[in-house]
């Protein structure tokens, strides 16, 4: 990306805070960095911390900008979009982390043939730990596409679908899934608990194994099927605890859980097509 690309934000909460951290973390300058949010109060605290230029004029921001990252709510975003037509060139690229809102609609609303790429992050992105699922629509180049990879990459990793339907598929596996893994370690902290082990000792043995598998699994040197095979000794404690989930189709369980976020993904994408 160029050290003279201007971007802007529109909506000033945790992920574009998380976005402008990482970027000014990897060497944008905040010169490059405008933000726009209904909250003076908000924008008051985002210029203290990293001294940005603030609006509140989302068209007044647009103008200024290469690259607009729209981070306002999915209800928000066709009122946005509406403000900011004829304040974008043809060469501006617009991002949008706005879950379940169509890149076609947003381009119905912006009133033009705009680059967009669509983004599902995750809320590790705010400890540079995420992960975001990206699509381009017809209109975003190479350039483009690279641009918001080095964007999305200053809080994460990146991956690419090919199919914007995939993201429904993305939000359901890493979008909501932070907050399976942390529903995994209240349940095993409640157990814990229930064995005899005080409630703050239990929570942070929890917690702590959660990291270090997961670091395990991130190394890459095993698949997880293989890790887990490892620690599973024969007739041992950890088989028998592995049974059990199987026994009560843990798998399954899973299953249907990511297969019931993916359907309402699906269904807020069909509901807020229909926001004039």
């Amino acid at each position: 990306m160029k050290n003279t690309t201007t971007i802007g934000f529109i909506g000033a909460g945790n992920m574009a805070y998380a976005i402008i951290s990482g970027l000014i973390n990897t060497g944008i300058s905040t010169q490059q960095i405008k933000i726009s949010d209904t909250s003076e109060s908000l924008l008051s605290s985002r210029k203290a911390e990293f001294g940005l230029d603030t609006f509140t004029d989302n068209a007044q921001l647009a103008l200024q900008c290469e690259v607009i990252v729209l981070a306002v709510k999915p209800q928000a975003l066709s009122t946005v979009c509406r403000q900011l037509q004829g304040a974008i060139s043809a060469n501006t690229l617009i991002i949008s982390i706005a879950a379940g809102v169509r890149s076609g609609d947003i381009n119905r609303w912006l009133g033009d043939k705009n680059a967009i790429v669509r983004v599902m992050p995750n809320t590790p992105a705010l400890l540079n730990q995420g992960i975001s699922g990206l699509f381009a629509n017809e209109f975003a180049n190479e350039a483009q596409q690279q641009m918001a990879t080095d964007i999305l990459s200053s809080v994460g990793e990146c991956l690419w679908v090919a199919e914007e339907g995939l993201l429904d598929a993305v939000t359901a596996l890493s979008g909501s899934g932070p907050a399976y893994f942390f529903l995994m370690i209240e349940s095993m902290t409640k157990a814990g608990a229930a064995l005899g082990l005080d409630e703050k000792t239990a929570e942070r043995l929890s917690i702590k194994t959660a990291l270090g598998a997961s670091m395990m699994a991130s190394a890459g040197e095993d698949s997880a099927c293989e890790l887990r095979k490892k620690v599973t000794s024969k007739n041992g404690t950890t088989q028998a605890a592995i049974e059990s989930f199987q026994d009560q189709d843990f798998e399954v369980v899973v299953t249907h859980a990511m297969r019931a976020a993916f359907d309402r993904a699906g269904k807020l994408a069909i509901e807020l097509s229909d926001l004039d």
